[in-house]
């Protein structure tokens, strides 16, 4: 599976983005999507997940009530839909993809075999 993220940019604090992450290669629509970030000199983090059939949907605290993940099987792409965005949301994004994940296993980046090349997202106060 080869994962592309696209979406990123420059916007202001209360803006909205949505990040798409497409695949080419495998059925995309047996594998489960994670999406992680890494703010700028921080470690890489987990922000949302979803399960492949996107029955399933797993956000971190930090996203909850602004961040929304879905998937749109046959055009084999995943989407976040960032709102009310702040400063501190500021960092390049991945998109990854993996089989055989645990529920709890979603939140962990060693879980995912397929990573995209990431997009920055800067959000300015």
């Amino acid at each position: 599976v080869q994962l592309q993220a696209s979406g990123g940019g420059l916007v202001q604090a209360g803006d909205s983005l949505r990040l798409s992450c497409a695949a080419s290669g495998r059925t995309f629509s047996i594998y489960n999507v994670g999406w992680f970030r890494q703010p700028p000199g921080k470690e890489r983090e987990f922000v949302s997940a979803i399960t492949w059939s996107g029955g399933n949907t797993y956000y971190a605290d930090f996203v909850k009530g602004r961040f929304s993940i879905s998937r749109n099987n046959a055009k084999n792409t995943v989407y976040l839909q960032m709102d009310s965005l702040k400063p501190e949301d500021t960092a390049v994004y991945y998109c990854a993809a993996g089989r055989m994940i645990g529920r709890n296993e979603l939140y962990t980046e060693n879980s995912y075999d397929y990573w995209g090349q990431g997009t920055q997202v800067t959000v300015s106060s």
